[in-house]
């Protein structure tokens, strides 16, 4: 272990006896645990702050403890405890110990080499599983190295996870104008459809709404989405009051309720999502469609820029007749 002194500066390795104890200076072998532990309770300014940044599990117990060990063996009282301060001796070692461990991921990110650029997307479980792989497979074309990671969330949760640098994008729902502090790029315009039970007599949607009230359970995403909003948005507009029921995690699940007899869902006019032999779909006309797009915050990174114009070049490549011609500047 390196010997470090305290005291008089001179840097002696040797007990040195003088006029009164704080003229001694000590030398000790330090234990590097605790000079680790003291490194993070400087810079947070004391123990109970150290434990909750400290990033891995141990308790202010013990910490108490092994700075009460480490300042035994350098022989220095190290800081005042309440209010937290810094002593001479301390400043003086977190001098030398603060450059070591705040330059420790740079070390290991060097010894590693360089990494492989990484991607954090999110999205619906549909757009996660039946669009991205072929999207990523254009990607890895110019980033064959890239790895990526999967965040399935709805539009609220995507739009949290970007402002709190969760992820680094996010392809789904979005409003005319960009959420605050994101920015975005709109992809496809999908219209919406009801699913109704296939026993139902209903040949048109506007039979439901000529009714007084609306007697079957409606099923839709949950009603916080673009979705619900801008369908229950329409329907008070035509004046009707058909108030939600059940709140589906997918718009799989939604067709699937239908299906099942649980009542008439608000979907996508996706075939692939609404296609089943007990469901009749009925166009929902005049009503607003769901607006799919791209949502960063900040300036989009090369890759993230890569992977936006990969995602507007499939969208227009699959849906045609929905896509917007919207570019990133």
């Amino acid at each position: 272990m390196r010997r470090i002194g305290f005291g008089d500066g001179s840097g002696s390795g040797r007990k040195r006896h003088c006029a009164g104890p704080a003229r001694r200076v000590f030398s000790a072998d330090v234990n590097v645990h605790h000079l680790e532990l003291f490194y993070y309770v400087a810079k947070h300014g004391g123990i109970s702050a150290a434990v909750r940044g400290i990033p891995y599990g141990i308790q202010q117990p013990a910490v108490s403890a092994q700075m009460g060990k480490l300042e035994e063996d350098v022989g220095a009282k190290l800081f005042e405890r309440s209010p937290f301060r810094l002593t001479p001796a301390g400043e003086k070692l977190y001098a030398h110990a603060r450059p070591f461990f705040e330059n420790l991921d740079g070390v290991a990110a060097g010894l590693r080499g360089p990494e492989a650029p990484a991607l954090r997307l999110g999205g619906a479980e549909l757009v996660l599983r039946d669009h991205i792989p072929v999207v990523m497979q254009r990607v890895r074309a110019l980033h064959p190295q890239i790895r990526l990671s999967l965040h399935s969330g709805h539009q609220a949760q995507l739009e949290t996870w970007l402002r709190e640098g969760a992820i680094d994008l996010a392809v789904g729902p979005v409003e005319p104008r960009a959420p605050a502090r994101l920015c975005q790029l709109r992809l496809a315009c999908v219209p919406l459809v009801l699913l109704v039970p296939r026993d139902r007599p209903w040949k048109d949607a506007a039979e439901l709404w000529a009714r007084k009230k609306i007697t079957e359970p409606l099923v839709g995403l949950p009603a916080a989405t673009s979705v619900m909003r801008n369908f229950q948005k329409d329907l008070k507009q035509r004046g009707v009051n058909w108030p939600q029921a059940v709140e589906a995690t997918s718009v799989e699940l939604v067709t699937r309720y239908v299906a099942n007899g649980d009542g008439c869902g608000v979907n996508l006019a996706i075939p692939a999502v609404i296609k089943h032999r007990n469901v009749r779909v009925l166009p929902l006309t005049g009503f607003e469609p769901m607006t799919m797009g791209a949502l960063w915050r900040g300036e989009p990174s090369p890759l993230v820029r890569s992977v936006i114009e990969a995602v507007r070049a499939y969208s227009q490549a699959t849906w045609p007749d929905w896509a917007v011609p919207d570019q990133l500047p």
